[in-house]
């Protein structure tokens, strides 16, 4: 009789432990994914005369930052004043010298001891606000612009936004298996989430790429962001500073993606990692803010303790191991609100049949995620080093 209480007292505290772990982001799913899939609402009309300057951060980018400047040249800048600048940075190639030929001005930043992409967006901002520009974007050097993105993101800063933030989708896509299901990842992350965080009149969030920030706000909150995930570092800075990130639905930046190997897997450590120190850092002094009252910070708090999709699910599928009724049914509702939020982040994200069958492989994509775990852990680390990705294109990464 003793054993089997304490049997299920075993049973009652990792159910409970689960629980709280997993409680917070199925809220934050649910929440996101109901309001996410009403339609988006759209900004305002970019002021004849705006100067907007787009800054790509590029460290050893020679081989696709033509590209991608080509792209920002080719976008509707019709009543605006415009510059595409690349900051060369660190970089020991051609970076520089294939950007100017393209025809973006280039700013050259060496410094060894401060690497990575937080300190060289400071560094440009710095310089762009000093020379009286209004609107600061920002690109990644292995992207590509949709046409509209430059007046879609203008509009929103022009009606008074702090900071916008558009669409942040795979260019590649059909590369691979693995760029398939980022590309339903993104979808959720990038996509459907800030949507519904836009429809509650909430922050959206920054997502690194595809973001415009008004002089105003770089002025108030100067972008001294270092971390492995400066976007995300940032973005909790404005968001404690009262000010809210717009969602530009209406325009997208599609970034390419690792399709396997080295690449693959130092940038989900890199992004997960980064994460997991965000929220070791930020969710308390959140979690304090949120009980004296600033309940708009809930949502971020929120958004922080979910765990990666992925993992998130191998918790509520453990769950399923615990021999109790309350266990079992909140695990089958958690799971159902994630099925719910993928199926969602597909409708929104543009996907179709491709994305749902790339699905059926997403138990081994789990599996991949589970072996990055010590990987994770050490891009976690206050003094991770920030390591470029390796893609595709450029011949190294195998698929």
């Amino acid at each position: 009789m003793v054993s089997h209480t304490i049997l299920q007292a075993a049973y009652t505290t990792v159910g409970a432990v689960l629980v709280l772990l997993t409680l917070p982001g199925t809220l934050e799913l649910l929440w996101v994914s109901l309001a996410g899939v009403l339609p988006a609402r759209r900004g305002g009309r970019a002021r004849p005369g705006m100067r907007v300057a787009v800054v790509v951060p590029a460290h050893n980018e020679e081989g696709g930052i033509a590209r991608t400047v080509a792209s920002l040249l080719a976008c509707d800048r019709r009543g605006l004043e415009t510059a595409v600048v690349v900051v060369a940075d660190n970089s020991t190639d051609h970076t520089a010298e294939r950007a100017a030929e393209a025809g973006a001005r280039v700013l050259v930043r060496q410094d060894a001891a401060r690497r990575g992409k937080g300190y060289a967006l400071n560094y440009a901002f710095g310089k762009l606000l000093a020379e009286g520009w209004e609107a600061l974007a920002v690109v990644d050097a292995d992207t590509e612009a949709a046409p509209d993105f430059l007046q879609v993101t203008a509009g929103y800063l022009a009606e008074g936004a702090a900071a916008v933030q558009c669409r942040y989708l795979v260019r590649n896509p059909g590369a691979s298996l693995r760029t398939r299901l980022m590309q339903v990842a993104l979808a959720a992350f990038n996509v459907l989430r800030p949507r519904g965080r836009e429809r509650c009149g909430l922050s959206a969030g920054i997502l690194g790429n595809g973001f415009a920030l008004a002089r105003q706000t770089l002025e108030a909150a100067p972008y001294e962001a270092t971390s492995v995930v400066e976007d995300l570092e940032y973005h909790l800075r404005l968001v404690r500073a009262g000010m809210r990130v717009r969602f530009a639905a209406g325009t997208a930046v599609y970034g390419e993606m690792p399709a396997g190997g080295k690449g693959a897997r130092t940038q989900r450590a890199r992004w997960e990692g980064g994460r997991l120190r965000m929220a070791v850092t930020h969710a308390l002094p959140l979690a304090g803010e949120v009980l004296h009252g600033r309940f708009r910070l809930l949502e971020p708090l929120l958004e922080l303790l979910l765990p990666p999709l992925a993992f998130y699910v191998v918790l509520v599928l453990a769950l399923l191991a615990v021999p109790l009724p309350w266990a079992h049914a909140y695990a089958l509702a958690a799971l159902a609100v994630a099925a719910f939020h993928v199926l969602a982040a597909v409708a929104v994200g543009g996907g179709g049949w491709r994305d749902l069958a790339a699905l059926l492989a997403a138990p081994f994509y789990v599996a991949w995620k589970i072996l990055l775990i010590p990987a994770v852990i050490g891009s976690s680390r206050g003094r991770a080093a920030w390591v470029r990705t390796e893609r595709r294109s450029e011949g190294r990464a195998k698929p």
